[in-house]
């Protein structure tokens, strides 16, 4: 999926990130894409999920 966020939206930090700043991912939604960053680098590399294809990541994470 290419499309972009937008540099306006909101990023927020995983509940299941640690309070230790060290492993830490910034999750941000869109109504069409959902972007997932290391927070440690906000400007680099960005994964883009559809919602769908998103549900179906997290449900991978938790099996």
């Amino acid at each position: 999926m290419s499309a972009p966020i937008s540099p306006t939206t909101t990023w927020r930090k995983s509940s299941r990130s640690g309070s230790s700043g060290g492993q830490c991912v910034e999750v941000a939604v869109q109504p069409a894409v959902i972007g997932v960053r290391d927070s440690k680098d906000p400007d680099g590399p960005v994964l883009v999920f559809s919602p769908g294809a998103f549900a179906q990541f997290l449900g991978t994470l938790r099996s």
